[in-house]
């Protein structure tokens, strides 16, 4: 069964609990809504909307339900990459490389993290 796609709220919410895990729905307006101004009705309802499609689980602990990001969040993150690159770059993603250098503002564990992306890609191609 293919899952749904996401809109660019809900993968911003996704992130969030994707990094801050066995939130409540009080926490997570706290830490997500208040500051982008969302109700938290509006909040309840992307993360049930979420869980539906199977990005986020939910279990009762001590009388709360405490939501986490599943194993298949990953899928969505490379998903929503994927259809920017094919849609707005036309496939290429020179221009998001050049916009990174131009920005200036890559940290040095980001910058390894390319690093090790372009060895990587490079011993593909050496392998071909």
């Amino acid at each position: 069964m293919s899952k749904k796609t996401i809109g660019d709220q809900e993968l911003a919410l996704l992130q969030y609990i994707a990094e801050v895990p066995k939130s409540t729905v009080a926490e997570v307006c706290a830490g997500y809504g208040e500051p982008r101004g969302l109700a938290r009705s509006t909040v309840l309802t992307m993360m049930e909307r979420l869980r539906a499609k199977g990005y986020l689980g939910r279990r009762k602990l001590e009388g709360t339900f405490r939501y986490s990001a599943t194993n298949e969040s990953g899928e969505v993150m490379t998903g929503a990459v994927a259809r920017f690159v094919e849609k707005t770059l036309q496939g290429s993603v020179s221009p998001f490389v050049a916009w990174m250098s131009e920005r200036g503002q890559v940290s040095d564990s980001e910058l390894a993290e390319l690093e090790a992306l372009v060895d990587s890609l490079q011993s593909r191609r050496k392998g071909r």
